[in-house]
């Protein structure tokens, strides 16, 4: 292990910006991934390959063709250049796999950083989450209110309109 494996600082910016919300996932590319591990993306992908066992559906899938232009379409610009194989995606557990197959050093300080960027993103859609349901509860109080307050201007157009239809009243006596 050398002082330089040690004091790799990825910021933790560039790591969310290569995590991505697919079918309902949060997933990160295998290219990114081989980027951040500085490797070659083809030798990460045989680390997979060899122990493809530890990389059930959950953790690993392969983009689709339609999900891959709309992929390049958010980005703008591809660093991918031409290729002709479709992008793998790791899960938050296939990246935490990963760890299990990429014995470099890099590697372990780079999985321990996006680990904490994947808990980070968690706790934050936790916190949206909880006040979504306070929002959501604000607003259920807000339409009842709305109700009650047409109810009585209903009730008070129903009194209007009941004076002014009303007949004058004779007044007996003096």
């Amino acid at each position: 292990m050398t002082k330089k494996d040690i004091q790799i600082s990825i910021p933790e910016e560039i790591i969310i910006n290569k995590i991505y919300l697919i079918r309902g996932q949060k997933v990160m590319i295998h290219i990114d991934l081989a980027q951040l591990y500085k490797v070659e993306t083809k030798r990460l992908n045989e680390q997979v390959r060899r122990n493809i066992k530890r990389f059930p559906e959950d953790f690993i899938f392969q983009l689709t063709q339609k999900e891959f232009e709309n992929l390049k379409s958010q980005i703008a610009t591809s660093s991918w250049g031409g290729k002709r194989k479709l992008p793998y995606l790791f899960t938050e557990h296939g990246v935490l796999m990963l760890s299990s197959v990429r014995y470099s050093n890099i590697a372990i300080n780079v999985n321990i950083k996006i680990m904490r960027v994947f808990t980070q993103i968690r706790n934050s859609f936790t916190n949206n989450t909880k006040l979504q349901q306070f929002i959501d509860e604000i607003s259920k109080r807000t339409d009842n209110n709305t109700q009650n307050i047409e109810l009585v201007f209903q009730y008070l157009d129903e009194l209007t309109q009941k004076k002014e239809n009303q007949k004058p009243i004779r007044k007996i006596g003096y």
